[in-house]
């Protein structure tokens, strides 16, 4: 984003020269990879017109004036369909922009479109039955992982600047660890929120945005990040994010844990994440090896809980028969619990919650990887084993849901790639309200150690 401040300040190009480039850019990737799929041309040509007026003029709105960027397709976006993925949802077009794309779009960002997602974003692939699946830029056969598939496989492959989306059980950070790429889970109210669909995971999922850099992510944050007066926790925030220069405490303290019990992780991310919590010692932080702070046995009780009767009560008056037919368990779950049941699992997340309190009052951040096992075929539902052992639907997914849960912030950060030239990467969690310091650290780690080179589809 730098850059094209710099070019639009001096004059290099404008708004409109970079919404060309960027759109001839989708026009070869997105039949590859089937990222983008709701365009919205029109929208985006007045949004540069408008944006080259401002610069001309000497008066840009902020860093995000001229931005191209795309929405995650369970986001609202006026007049443009948001079909969560779902044929239910097929000619659902919103008239009102959800707040934090309205945030976007009083910023001067050029929304390019609506990215691919997996039905009712719940599960950790990218594939639906309106759109088909969505590819790796990195490997238009394999998947970006899920929830935000479409919007890292754009972002990474050059269809815009950044994306916006939703991480409810680590729908930013693992794909972001299948593509490289940076991404920030915030704290519940981070980011103001409302005038969206149902929720279906109470305050577990957030809004945030998937950048290649961590100073685009410190930007995006910066305009994201504000208060929502319809949003009570997000007056637990500052009325606008901190933007400036990273700093780094001195005696940053780092709980690293490379595995979660006996759940398999990939030989290569673990030797990767390995010298990635090695670099963090030489950048100054104090690491420690360590298990699981929590138990993993509650936290998958509540996640096996919170989905299921969040789709259960979407479908009350809805056609079944129309959705995914991976997603009837679920749904049948869900329909199962009772009152009882799901108030003693909101009593084990508060729980949690204070257990996680008192890691913090130790170290900084947690760290693990972001993914267990390196991208599988796309039209796959998810890898059946990692290391030779065999894995249920979310065995590639063990390390992010205990941030959601918690309510805790954690942004994803790139690793080193594996062999064949994947993306890897890992993830540091915060305590709450330390979403400025976990971009801190992703900024200052980037800054010695970033660099990806990216796909040329």
């Amino acid at each position: 984003m730098a850059e094209l401040n710099a070019g639009y300040k001096f004059g290099r190009f404008d708004p409109v020269d970079v919404l060309s480039e960027t759109q001839a850019r989708i026009r070869v990737a997105n039949p590859i990879l089937n990222a983008i799929i709701t365009p919205d041309e029109k929208g985006a040509a007045e949004a540069a017109h408008a944006s080259a007026m401002r610069w001309r003029a000497g008066q840009p709105l902020g860093p995000l004036d001229g931005v191209p960027i795309t929405v995650k397709d369970n986001l609202q976006v006026r007049g443009l369909r948001c079909s969560w993925g779902s044929k239910l949802f097929a000619d659902h077009v919103p008239d009102a922009d959800e707040s934090p794309v309205e945030r976007l779009r009083a910023a001067g960002a050029i929304i390019l479109g609506k990215t691919n997602v997996p039905e009712f974003t719940l599960q950790g692939f990218t594939d639906n039955l309106l759109f088909g699946a969505t590819g790796n830029p990195w490997d238009p056969n394999l998947s970006p992982g899920g929830s935000s598939g479409g919007a890292v496989a754009a972002t990474a492959s050059g269809m815009g600047v950044f994306a916006v989306g939703t991480d409810g059980g680590g729908s930013i950070r693992r794909p972001c660890g299948h593509t490289g790429l940076y991404g920030l889970k915030p704290s519940p109210g981070f980011v103001g929120r409302s005038g969206g669909l149902p929720g279906l995971l109470l305050d577990f999922e957030t809004v945030g945005p998937m950048t290649r850099t961590a100073r685009d992510l410190r930007l995006a944050a910066s305009v994201l990040a504000a208060h929502d007066p319809n949003d009570r926790a997000s007056f637990a925030f500052p009325a606008k994010a901190r933007i400036g220069s990273y700093r780094v405490p001195k005696t940053t303290r780092i709980l690293y844990v490379p595995r979660f019990g006996s759940a398999p992780v990939d030989t290569e991310i673990a030797a990767s994440v390995d010298r990635a919590a090695s670099r963090l010692v030489d950048l100054g932080c104090r690491v420690d090896q360590g298990e699981t702070p929590f138990d993993a046995e509650v936290l998958d009780a509540i996640w096996g809980m919170v989905g299921p009767v969040g789709l259960a009560w979407l479908m009350q008056t809805r056609d079944a028969t129309q959705v995914n037919e991976s997603l009837v368990p679920m749904i049948r779950t869900g329909g199962e619990v009772n009152a009882m049941s799901y108030f003693d699992m909101l009593t084990q997340v508060g729980r949690l919650r204070a257990q996680l309190a008192k890691v913090f009052a130790t170290y900084n951040f947690i760290m693990t990887p972001s993914i267990a096992a390196l991208s599988w075929p796309k039209l796959e539902t998810h890898p059946s084993r990692i290391n030779g052992i065999e894995v249920g639907p979310r065995g590639h997914a063990v390390f992010t849901a205990f941030a959601n849960a918690g309510g805790l912030p954690g942004v994803a950060i790139p690793a080193s790639p594996s062999s064949g030239g994947l993306p890897i990467g890992f993830q540091l969690v915060g305590a709450f309200g330390s979403d400025n310091s976990l971009i801190d650290l992703a900024e200052h780690y980037d800054n010695a150690y970033g660099g990806y080179q990216w796909p040329a589809i």
